[in-house]
């Protein structure tokens, strides 16, 4: 490898990209670094239709810009060069916020301030308007292994919805529960770099970026090769909130998964690559709790789900081979569906009780937002969890668990009571793009 090092770089650059045999080759490099190449496999892929092949260019030069930010990262030079295809200035636009936005936890994290760094180069001409497709009303629906995406799959199931169940990468987990929802599944294979590891282990910048805007520019080239006229991603409303203020700029951990960036993307997919591919969240208005709520009414996937980052590897016959019971998301998925499933089945489901854990306090207490900020997870607010705490210590079951009665006894009395009622954050409420015809499945329901 060359002696060339991410963070000494002066530019990155976007080479090309290319398709053949249904494999996309993405390819990048750092000034005149060796090349970074990327494989995104998408099996059994049909060559896209003639009628297709201009909106399919499209949306291969945006994964190809989308998916450069897991390298850009490494060294966050100033200088972007876009050497495989002219961009105009709404598609720089759009890049400019994914990565500053997309990278603000990672820049939090490293110390580095991104503001004016970023700055795709765009030419004044304007590309040819987007055209319809004629695809079929058919929605993929990106599957991640927890609640969220389940609730979504039945939303579209009690619908009448022609859809499929598709996950990027390998994951026995999640395999098992797209077989579950009894869908036609979809599996993408993704192949990063291996470059791009030996720059991690000499000390190139590292950290969080946005796998969500990867993932949705994947799956825009899915939808065109494979004839999907929807991609439903399960992101509720509580992604758009921030994790935290730091030196003026707001830090999203979910940035991707927020209703800012859905609406940019699904604009720039209307007007960039085709009319009548249709990008949305199907649980935007609803708050995680809402979500959890539906999702207890759906026990066929009690044994296969699980939200855990830590113990997110294996298949096995045990709750502790899908729950580590000390991250934030096991956390969270426990007290989130506490208030709406009996407490056998949540502790069959987790292996153990949580919430009757004394050395979880400190956990619970960021989710609460009580002496600390809300974690770098895929979490909800933290009034959602402080009305499910208020709602157990309500309740004969819960209320003497050692951390909803510390909740009762300590911190309760120093909120507002009126702010901790469950069935306010129940209310679907907020801008959404759910298509028409789904508005009253996810809508209409709560009711």
């Amino acid at each position: 490898m060359s002696g060339i090092r991410p963070v000494d770089a002066k530019a990155f650059r976007f080479l090309r990209r290319e398709f053949a045999d249904g494999v996309a080759t993405l390819v990048y490099a750092f000034d005149d670094g060796p090349e970074l190449v990327e494989r995104i496999v998408f099996p059994h892929a049909p060559l896209p239709a003639p009628e297709r092949a201009s909106a399919f260019e499209a949306a291969l030069d945006l994964l190809h810009l989308v998916a450069g930010i897991s390298y850009y990262k490494a060294g966050v030079p100033t200088e972007i060069r876009v050497e495989s295809t002219p961009l105009d200035a709404s598609t720089a636009a759009f890049l400019d916020a994914l990565y500053l936005h997309g990278l603000g936890e990672f820049a939090y994290h490293n110390r580095l301030d991104l503001r004016g760094r970023i700055r795709f180069p765009f030419a004044e001409a304007t590309k040819a308007p987007a055209q319809a497709l004629g695809l079929p009303q058919r929605t993929l629906v990106p599957i991640g292994g927890g609640k969220d995406s389940l609730v979504s799959v039945e939303i579209l199931k009690a619908s009448g919805a022609d859809a499929t169940a598709v996950w990027v990468g390998h994951s026995p987990l999640i395999e098992a529960c797209a077989a579950r929802t009894g869908l036609p599944m979809l599996n993408i294979g993704r192949e990063l770099s291996p470059i791009l590891f030996e720059y991690n282990k000499a000390g190139a910048y590292n950290g969080h970026i946005p796998v969500t805007a990867i993932n949705s520019a994947i799956l825009v080239v899915a939808a065109i090769l494979h004839g999907h006229g929807a991609i439903a991603f399960s992101n509720e409303r509580s992604a758009s909130s921030a994790t935290l203020e730091y030196d003026g700029q707001q830090i999203n951990h979910q940035w991707s998964k927020g209703w800012a960036f859905e609406r940019a993307l699904g604009e720039l997919l209307a007007s960039h690559v085709a009319t009548d591919l249709h990008y949305y969240s199907l649980l935007r208005p609803l708050s995680e709790l809402a979500v959890a709520q539906r999702f207890a009414r759906a026990p066929r996937y009690d044994d296969v789900f699980s939200s855990c980052n830590r113990n997110f590897r294996i298949l096995g016959p045990k709750p502790a081979d899908r729950w580590c019971g000390q991250c934030p998301k096991c956390h969270f998925v426990f007290l989130a569906l506490a208030p709406f499933m009996p407490k056998p089945r949540l502790l069959s489901i987790f292996g153990r009780n949580l919430l009757d854990d004394e050395s979880l306090a400190a956990g619970f207490d960021a989710l609460l937002e009580y002496r600390d900020h809300k974690p770098f997870e895929c979490v909800g607010e933290g009034v959602e969890s402080r009305a499910a705490f208020a709602a157990l210590a309500a309740r004969a079951e819960w209320r003497e668990d050692a951390l909803v009665a510390r909740f009762r006894d300590e911190i309760a009395p120093q909120l507002d009571a009126t702010a901790l009622a469950l069935e306010l954050q129940l209310v679907p409420a907020g801008d959404h793009r759910i298509p028409a015809p789904l508005v009253p499945f996810v809508i209409d329901a709560h009711r």
